[in-house]
């Protein structure tokens, strides 16, 4: 009888544990405004900046209805179907290059009319058609080149000439 008597207030005290443990987690799922399982409603798009004319990918998820396709609209690009594709959906599309720059809503509408939305950055900045002018060479004197090519060909020939007459001596003397 001691034994258990040692030990139950140890048994007490795991149970008290479980017990609050378990309310805890109930009261995590049970909260008002957290997320329940199952309810997992989202559109992204990568990247969320772009230039326009260029290509972007839209990955949603609408909860339990990604087995169906669901529809994107924005002015940024007027209006996308996303197919099912490892448990998410997705698609792709082309900001027009005409696209005016700025803040465009992209909205999701589910199959089980569940929404999301988010927002994509349109730039528009111009690019240039040729370099910039940096001089390249423009100031320079034509005949350079050509003087620099001569003054070297006329060092190395007096080095050569110079070497030759030096050996010359040595073997005379």
């Amino acid at each position: 009888m001691r034994g258990l008597r040692q030990y139950g207030g140890v048994h007490r005290a795991l149970a008290a544990f479980a017990l609050i443990a378990a309310f805890a987690l109930a009261g995590v799922t049970l909260l008002p405004g957290a997320a329940r399982a199952g309810e997992n409603v989202f559109v992204e798009v990568t990247p969320n900046s772009v230039q326009a004319g260029s290509r972007v990918h839209i990955r949603a998820s609408c909860d339990n209805a990604n087995d169906r396709q669901a529809e994107v609209t924005s002015d940024a690009f007027d209006r996308v179907f996303l197919r099912p594709d490892n448990g998410f959906l997705t698609g792709s599309v082309t900001v027009p290059g005409n696209k005016a720059a700025g803040d465009y809503p992209v909205h999701l509408r589910c199959d089980n009319d569940r929404t999301a939305s988010t927002t994509l950055t349109v730039l528009n900045m111009d690019q240039p058609t040729k370099g910039p002018a940096t001089g390249g060479g423009g100031t320079a004197d034509r005949g350079t080149g050509s003087m620099l090519l001569l003054g070297g060909v006329a060092t190395v020939t007096g080095a050569v000439v110079f070497g030759l007459l030096s050996s010359r001596r040595r073997a005379g003397s």
